[in-house]
């Protein structure tokens, strides 16, 4: 179901061809000081914050407690959705068998 992924140019990305060549996803990266280039990122960023301060070390978690904020946040309605939720809209792709990636 991906295409692409656009990242930061940390350095925790150095590895982005290995990635590439392991699941045909196609890599860019946003420039720098750019964050709305990643809109949905830095969306999904602040709803994860709402749950897990910066800095939270998520290696102290179980992941029971990481899979909750997970449906949680994929049950939550969007604006950018039209209101519906991931979760719904992701349920509602697979069904209807015609989008590109499905083909």
């Amino acid at each position: 179901m991906r295409r692409t992924v656009t990242w930061d140019q940390g350095t925790e990305m150095a590895r982005h061809l290995e990635i590439t060549q392991a699941t045909g996803t196609r890599i860019y990266f946003c420039d720098s000081v750019s964050p709305w280039q990643r809109g949905s990122n830095e969306n999904t960023n602040g709803l994860f914050r709402q749950y897990f301060p910066k800095s939270t070390d998520l290696s102290v978690h179980s992941a029971p407690a990481l899979a909750r904020v997970d449906n949680e946040l994929n049950r939550r309605p969007r604006i950018t959705l039209g209101d519906q939720t991931p979760t719904d809209l992701f349920a509602t792709l697979l069904a209807s068998g015609s989008h590109p990636s499905l083909r």
